[in-house]
Order: structure tokens, then sequence, then C-alpha cells
């Protein structure tokens, strides 16, 4: 039963988004060069219930194996990257670099610095001195942008 839970569920929200998709206001016959607007969400709308239909009808239920750990300690290093964040964006990407390295099992130091130190500093000077793309201010950008 709880295997038609889900594609229910996304059945239900398309059948809500078609809906809101009809109060789309029509184009003049005179200006449409192809479909209204309304038209193509539509369109895929339908797609995705025919999908979410063959998901019911033909996907055979498997038993899984629980996630490990590791998979939810990762997924709250998001919440651990969002918080640095807000202090510096690189400050943050370069401790969540670092632990989930460290967290998958790269023991060597030098080797978690690494990813922790390189890899912010290269998206940093990727995107600032190469596509010329200024970063929000933080603790560690301020000293950069002076």
């Amino acid at each position: 039963m709880t295997r038609y839970a889900v594609p229910c569920g996304i059945i239900i929200f398309c059948l809500v988004a078609y809906w809101l998709s009809t109060q789309f206001d029509r184009v003049p016959p005179i200006f449409v060069r192809g479909m209204q607007p309304s038209d193509f969400p539509q369109l895929i709308l339908m797609l995705i219930i025919a999908l979410s239909v063959c998901v019911m009808i033909f996907d055979r239920p498997v038993t899984r194996d629980p996630i490990p750990l590791k998979v939810w300690i990762s997924i709250a290093l998001f919440v651990v990257f969002t918080l640095a964040a807000q202090v510096d964006l690189f400050l943050g990407l370069g401790v969540f670099a670092g632990a989930l390295a460290w967290l998958w099992g790269e023991r060597r130091i030098w080797g978690v610095g690494l990813v922790a130190i390189v890899s912010p500093v290269a998206v940093f000077l990727l995107f600032d001195q190469v596509f010329n793309i200024r970063f929000p201010r933080g603790l560690l950008t301020n000293h950069w942008y002076g």
C-alpha cells in the first residue's frame, strides 16, 4: 500500500498544478506562435502523471538496506555548511569539504587540509578572477576585497 503513496501524491500535486495552469491568461490568436502559455506546463504535468502511473503499475517493490549513519551525518554537514556560510561562504565550503573528506575515509591530515583549503580557494579564484563574479562579503572575503 505504501508503494502507491508517493505516486498518488505526485499525481494529486500535478492535478492541482494543472488546474492552476488553466488560470493563465490566453494570448489572442493573432499573437500565438505555436502554443499558449499554459500548454507547455500542462504537457509536462501530463507526462509526470503518466510516468507516475507507470511507476505504480510496473515498479516492483524492493526491500532496501537501512541508510547508513555516514549518509545521515553527510546530510547534517549541509546544516553545518549553511551555518558556517553565514560567517563566510568559503569558510563554510572549506569546513564542509574537509569534514566530508574526513567522514568518508580520508585520514591523512594533509589530504583533508588540501581538500578543505585548495577547493574553496580554487572555486573563489575561478569565479572572482576568471568570471568576474563578486561573492557576498564575509570574514575571509573582506580581506580579499579590502
